[in-house]
């Protein structure tokens, strides 16, 4: 039973796409002083509209869980930005013929690839101060995607990267 266990657990965990983040920002900011914040009115995110929805909705609930507000006269303003792209797959097999003897030889090889080409997707957070310093913190995280997602499922996606975004918000020192 206890082997069917790690087996179980196993395949969780590796069914599971990793999300990876990069954090900067601005040395000597003081991000006490930022209280409420506000996206830009022509936000660009390059997702579908249902998916925009869902991400800042997610993106709100973990703004308010750090303390902040959403408001019409913001102390910053967010930045969404979002690309797609195929990762191709390096996993091949190699068949192969070949023959040989008294001195002559000759072969053929084939490599013939294992799987399809994944989608990967990086969304790019900015938080700018357009009354002081300008962009002063940002993240850009990376994860797999599935296109043919459930919206359930693309919303657990969202969940989970703007969850790890944030954790890096403020920043410690």
């Amino acid at each position: 039973m206890k082997k069917i266990f790690v087996l179980f657990l196993i395949v969780v965990i590796s069914a599971c796409a990793p999300i990876y983040v990069n954090y900067d920002y601005e040395r000597g900011t003081d991000f006490t002083t930022y209280k409420t914040y506000n996206y830009y009115s022509d936000l660009e995110t390059g997702l579908n509209e249902l998916d925009t929805k869902r991400l800042l909705s997610v993106m709100d609930a973990q703004m308010q869980a750090k303390g902040l507000t959403l408001s019409e006269t913001p102390d910053f303003y967010v930045n969404v930005v979002s690309s797609e792209y195929e990762n191709n797959n390096r996993n091949t097999v190699g068949v192969g013929v070949g023959g040989g003897g008294r001195n002559v030889g000759g072969g053929i090889s084939i490599g013939l690839p294992v799987g399809q080409p994944k989608m990967n997707r990086t969304i790019l957070f900015e938080f700018i101060d357009e009354d002081g310093i300008g962009l002063f913190w940002q993240a850009e995280s990376e994860s797999g995607f599935n296109p043919n997602a459930s919206p359930e499922k693309r919303e657990t996606q969202f969940n989970a990267i703007v969850e790890k975004v944030m954790k890096g918000y403020p920043p410690t020192k």
